[in-house]
């Protein structure tokens, strides 16, 4: 099917950029936000209240493609709309219900269903399958990110440069691993222990949704596969008395609104990304790390903090990918079953190379 005009939903930092991405690759793009945007932008904005799902379709029925830049709770109805009207649609969440009901989708669809297109899920699972493809037998994939401040303060040593909705419920929800070769669900914020990312200590935990589909694809086939969030030393543990022992999980709401007026976003973020394998080939038992941190970048004469870029990227390479002919352009798309390689050679994924 023709590919060419798409609309992004949602116009946030992310979305924008998103839509900027589009445009500079030679997508005819329309972004839509439920509020008139001031900065002026290069690309068609307008004014749509995306909670509505007759307006949603009346709008998105002249476009090829659409990409949901929205909270995860509104990405279903996105996704619905699209597949009636045999859209391609994309999107940046790591909600699983949502993801099982857009694969519910894909089977009779006719343009493909391609969610959980960010950094993680997305990009580090990419990386993750990419290095476990040389081993003949896989014993561990480890993914492991970070979006944090350059320079810390406090004892959280955190900001919320990322959707605190996204952040609670990361920490809150059970976590899907394979362990030993058992797939199962753990709890988050466990399983602590300590990283190096270029000579800065960061922890690492347990957090939910950073896999994707990658446990059911590797069930089977590989030992030990895990995603864990990285942090300043200490966030874990602080973390967990917020949420436990004063009850904060059963207020999500009243948590994120605490957290982000104590720990607000900053410009000088960085994104640590530490992908591991490790496995048998030719009989010898062997290491692949992928090892970065990303940092603002200039994008379209604007610096992009280091999270939304890596974000937006992220699915604007896949989305080149689909219209150029290197990925299906029907049907469920898995993130690990993206190739590396032609995902790096992207106008957009080239940007992956630096850090």
């Amino acid at each position: 099917m023709a590919f060419r005009k798409i609309a992004v939903l949602g116009l946030g930092k992310v979305g924008a950029l998103a839509a900027t991405l589009l445009h500079e690759s030679g997508f005819e793009v329309t972004g839509f936000d439920n509020r008139q945007r001031r900065r002026v932008l290069s690309f068609d904005c307008r004014e749509l209240d995306v909670s509505s799902l007759d307006a949603l379709g009346a709008t998105l029925a002249a476009f090829d493609a659409v990409l949901s830049c929205l909270p995860y709770h509104l990405n279903k109805g996105v996704a619905e709309t699209a597949h009636r009207l045999d859209l391609h649609y994309f999107d940046l969440k790591e909600d699983v219900p949502t993801t099982q009901a857009i694969r519910d989708m894909a089977k009779t669809s006719k343009g493909i269903m391609a969610p959980q297109c960010g950094l993680a899920p997305g990009f580090v699972g990419i990386v993750g399958a990419h290095l476990a493809e040389r081993f003949d037998t896989v014993r561990s994939i480890r993914l492991r990110v970070g979006a944090l401040p350059q320079q810390p303060t406090g004892l959280l040593g955190y900001a919320f440069n990322w959707s605190p909705e996204g952040v609670v419920n990361e920490y809150l929800n059970d976590c899907e691993v394979i362990e030993e070769g058992v797939h199962k669900w753990v709890s988050p914020m466990e399983w602590i222990e300590t990283v190096y990312v270029n000579g800065v200590k960061l922890e690492a935990f347990t957090t939910s949704g950073g896999l994707g589909t990658m446990c059911e694809t590797y069930d089977g086939k590989v030992d030990n596969l895990d995603y864990k969030t990285m942090r300043y030393p200490g966030h874990a543990s602080l973390m967990n008395f917020f949420f436990h022992e004063l009850l904060m999980r059963e207020q999500r709401d009243v948590a994120g609104q605490i957290l982000t007026h104590a720990k607000p976003p900053v410009d000088d973020d960085v994104v640590y990304v530490h992908v591991s394998a490790e496995g048998h080939a030719d009989g010898r038992l062997e290491r692949e790390e992928f090892v970065r941190a990303y940092t603002p970048i200039e994008v379209a004469g604007e610096m992009r903090t280091a999270i939304a870029w890596t974000t937006s990227a992220s699915v604007c390479a896949v989305i080149e990918m689909v219209r150029d002919g290197s990925l299906p352009a029907q049907g469920f798309l898995k993130q690990e079953e993206v190739s590396l390689t032609p995902f790096l050679q992207t106008r957009t994924g080239r940007l992956y190379e630096g850090g």
